[in-house]
């Protein structure tokens, strides 16, 4: 089974679900974690909604998880997450610190959504990239990774998303925090299986960051990648089943 672990959908920007049904099916990808795809026109209710339709119309495809904008008020951030979580049903909320943008680690405008994330118990993704290193920097993940030990955080791009790479950062928190997940979409191979070889194939998951990339592109690159460097328990962990047990989803 491949599971994609970083995919967006939108109804007014980007693809819709059909298309990315298209594309799945294309790349031989059998169920994808969706959130919705920036840039949105300030409305993150209306692309939340829109990711739970899908996730309702097509629960053997795709795995719905909410966004959370802070800078639009966290309060209102705050309820999004909640209603994400217990009225959706998603597995969790991410924070795009990047896109928004502002410091993931803000005591102010980030920590109060992320403690409710924490308090209902579901899993808190970040994208954590060298695009804007300064405010999605891996360290950041970590301070929070130890603030809630108990609490999975998927680290999205594993600190790559750009030209330049902060993937070992990222990799060096990991090996401290046994909490954060690496998603290796949008960043270099290299990265991504010396994140395998450091971590073991049970902390590092496949993602293609579509409509970003294409999708049966990074499928290709995957295996070409994990052949002869991963036996095959593990490259079906790293493929699919790693982010199915993460999430608590079943295959």
């Amino acid at each position: 089974m491949i599971v994609d672990a970083d995919v967006h959908i939108s109804p007014t920007e980007g693809i819709l679900v059909d298309e990315l049904l298209r594309r799945m099916d294309r790349a031989g990808v059998d169920k994808a974690l969706t959130w919705l795809q920036p840039p949105y026109v300030r409305e993150v209710d209306t692309s939340n909604a829109y990711v739970y339709e899908a996730a309702t119309r097509h629960p053997d495809r795709i795995l719905g998880f909410g966004w959370a904008d802070p800078n639009l008020g966290v309060d209102k951030a705050r309820d999004m997450a909640k209603k994400c979580i217990t009225e959706y049903g998603f597995y969790g909320v991410k924070l795009n610190g990047a896109q928004n943008p502002y410091y993931i680690d803000d005591p102010v405008i980030s920590l109060p959504v992320i403690e409710e994330i924490a308090r209902m118990g579901a899993v808190l993704a970040f994208h954590v990239g060298a695009d804007d290193y300064q405010r999605t920097h891996p360290f950041r993940v970590a301070k929070i990774a130890r603030m809630y030990p108990e609490m999975t955080i998927l680290v999205v791009h594993m600190g790559g998303a750009s030209y330049n790479d902060l993937s070992r950062e990222a990799i060096e928190f990991a090996q401290e925090c046994p909490n954060p997940v690496l998603i290796g979409s949008n960043v270099r191979d290299i990265s991504i299986l010396s994140a395998i070889k450091t971590l073991g194939p049970r902390r590092v998951c496949f993602g293609s960051d579509t409509p970003f990339a294409l999708m049966h592109v990074e499928v290709a690159k995957y295996r070409a990648l994990l052949d002869g460097e991963v036996d095959e328990e593990g490259q079906a962990d790293i493929m699919g089943r790693n982010i199915l047990r993460f999430l608590g989803a079943t295959a």
